[in-house]
């Protein structure tokens, strides 16, 4: 087996972020807290990933603070998961790459899910990078500058 090399003190944040989200596994779980899955057995059986695979996963989530843990809220013995704030930022990036899978690998006549604004039952508009004067921005008008100490 190969082991996994950090990438924690790599230059590029793109490196960093999937330091710690990068397997499908991670987002997939942060997908479905989003989706309101708490519990590991919601998550184990929304999933179908093993117990162990899962348990690794969340620890892991848990610990690098994307992921925190409660009491269950129905006072049972139960441990629930929920998003951090580090975590809930990464809501952009779910709905990016549910976006992208839409335009991407969907027949036009496939049946899927869409995200919806729940105030008007309405699919949300898509995602797009403006500049700060509020135009539109694509790969070719955009360029990495470092920033910071040299």
């Amino acid at each position: 087996m190969v082991k996994r090399v950090s990438l924690m003190g790599a230059d590029c944040p793109v490196a960093r972020a999937l330091d710690v989200i990068g397997d499908w596994w991670s987002l997939l779980i942060i997908r479905d807290v989003f989706d309101g899955r708490r519990r590991f057995s919601e998550l184990q059986s929304g999933l179908g990933i093993a117990k162990g695979m899962l348990a690794v996963r969340l620890r892991d989530l848990v610990g690098r603070g994307v992921l925190t843990t409660a009491p269950a809220s129905d006072g049972s013995a139960y441990r629930e998961y929920a998003l951090t704030e580090k975590g809930s930022g990464l809501f952009l990036v779910i709905v990016a790459l549910r976006q992208w899978g839409e335009d991407h690998l969907y027949r036009p006549d496939e049946q899927h899910s869409v995200l919806v604004d729940i105030e008007t039952s309405c699919p949300v508009d898509r995602l797009s990078l403006q500049s700060t004067d509020g135009r539109r921005l694509g790969w070719r008008e955009t360029e990495v500058r470092a920033v910071g100490a040299a």
